[in-house]
């Protein structure tokens, strides 16, 4: 049942309408300072970027943002700070994917082909470096554990660069949320429809406490 319904919430995203403030390709320009930290620091960018989707209200935290088996049964209730910090260095790849659908659900943001297509080649790197490295322990030769090894380099670079792209783009889009770019051009709704856009399956996660401030 879990998973059809995390079938169904993915099959949902597709019909989302608006975009993000900025794309994977322009992160580094929007944001260069950011880039640079979530490059090097990973985690505790993660880590904040979560606080501060959920508005900065750990009562709302769950493990995985809830969109993983696991969510909800890691004691998160009794100690919210240490379960997310647990998250962002146990599970980064987790952590930051569930941020993004956390701020995707909210605000019904749809991912461009163009990100999407970075992200593919992002796993499908991962997968060709997995399979070199374990050719070259079958086989033995030099060459392919040579070959393994600056594919294995060139994957986690990627792999690094990319998560970095990703957080700032989705602190990039908290800003746009937060008004830092200015004032907003509509008023803020009320809690009960915190969406940009009307939809059928208001989300909840993420959603400011009652009387919420800036």
């Amino acid at each position: 049942m879990a998973s059809q319904a995390h079938l169904e919430k993915m099959q949902l995203r597709q019909n989302y309408r608006n975009l993000w403030h900025t794309d994977l390709m322009g992160t580094v320009q929007a944001d260069t300072p950011y880039c640079c930290f979530a490059f090097w620091c990973g985690p505790c960018a993660s880590y904040l970027l979560r606080r501060r989707a959920l508005y900065n209200d750990m009562s709302r935290y769950v493990c995985c943002a809830g969109y993983l088996p696991c969510s909800g049964r890691c004691g998160e209730s009794k100690c919210p700070e240490f379960c997310l910090a647990t998250e962002v260095f146990l599970c980064f790849g987790n952590s930051v994917a569930s941020t993004r659908f956390l701020l995707q659900d909210e605000f019904n943001i749809q991912t461009t082909k163009c990100d999407n297509c970075i992200i593919g080649f992002m796993f499908c790197l991962q997968q060709i470096a997995c399979i070199f490295s374990i050719v070259a322990l079958i086989v033995g030769s030099s060459e392919i554990r040579e070959a393994s090894q600056l594919l294995s380099c060139l994957s986690h670079m990627v792999y690094c660069t990319v998560c970095a792209c990703m957080q700032t783009q989705h602190k990039v889009e908290m800003d746009k949320r937060d008004g830092m770019f200015g004032p907003q051009p509509l008023a803020v709704p009320p809690h009960q429809q915190m969406s940009r856009i009307d939809q059928p399956f208001p989300p909840s996660v993420g959603y400011p406490p009652a009387g919420y401030s800036r």
